[in-house]
């Protein structure tokens, strides 16, 4: 018989790889509890395990699915980055510089908690706004928790927009700081040399799995972040 902590990993991975997409209704206890030769009991801890972590909604007499993630309010709101254009009345474009598989350098492995010998997905690529840089995104993918980004081109839709999309995460951890460009930045976003940047590293986690690490650079004399506070109670 399995236990609890089976069926909870198995009922994550069907997440993961996308076979429960967001939004989904997933199937009843007893018919998981069929499958999985176990008790009722059992299965349903393993949802409301899944459920805690925020990656399922159970609702009674309406059954549970998989979390729509669009966007998520951790400690500031992710937003794709898209339609943030778009709400200003932008024109968007977005635009692939590079796609491989390669070993993150140090610092990123510590974010993803990966060893010197495992590889992750590493891609780089543009956002324009009215035909300018307006972020550059710098972004590792771990395989092991997403092994469906390694077969996604990024060619078309970018990571911050397909992770958003279609892989659930539980918690998020912002850094914010301002930063001279690179060689590199400075050309990619065609910015006049030593011209500064303003920064945002994100890491995301999928319960205690790190999912991804992006650096996130804008150019400074144009990036502005606003948030909005709501006080308590309030609607």
């Amino acid at each position: 018989m399995r236990s609890y902590k089976d069926i909870h990993n198995i009922l994550l991975e069907r997440i993961t790889r996308g076979e429960w997409p967001p939004g989904v209704l997933v199937p009843a206890e007893a018919d998981l509890a069929a499958e999985f030769g176990c008790t009722r009991v059992t299965v349903n801890r393993a949802m409301q395990a899944l459920a805690d972590a925020g990656l399922l909604e159970r609702r009674r007499k309406a059954g549970t699915r998989v979390v729509q993630r669009r966007s998520r309010d951790a400690v500031l709101n992710i937003p794709i980055v898209r339609h943030e254009i778009a709400e200003r009345e932008g024109h968007y474009r977005y635009l692939l510089i590079s796609r491989e598989i390669a070993p993150p350098p140090q610092k990123v492995r510590a974010e993803l908690g990966v060893t010197g010998s495992t590889t992750a997905l590493h891609v780089i690529s543009l956002h324009f706004a009215d035909g300018k840089p307006y972020q550059l995104e710098d972004r590792w993918i771990s395989l092991s928790a997403v092994p469906n980004a390694g077969t996604e081109s990024f060619e078309l839709v970018s990571p911050n927009e397909w992770l958003l999309q279609e892989v659930p995460y539980t918690r998020a951890e912002h850094v914010f700081y301002a930063s001279q460009a690179t060689a590199d930045e400075t050309q990619q976003l065609a910015l006049e040399p030593g011209e500064p940047v303003f920064v945002i590293e994100r890491t995301t986690w999928l319960s205690d799995d790190p999912v991804t690490h992006v650096r996130l650079i804008h150019p400074a004399n144009s990036f502005r972040l606003v948030t909005r506070d709501q006080p308590p109670g309030a609607l």
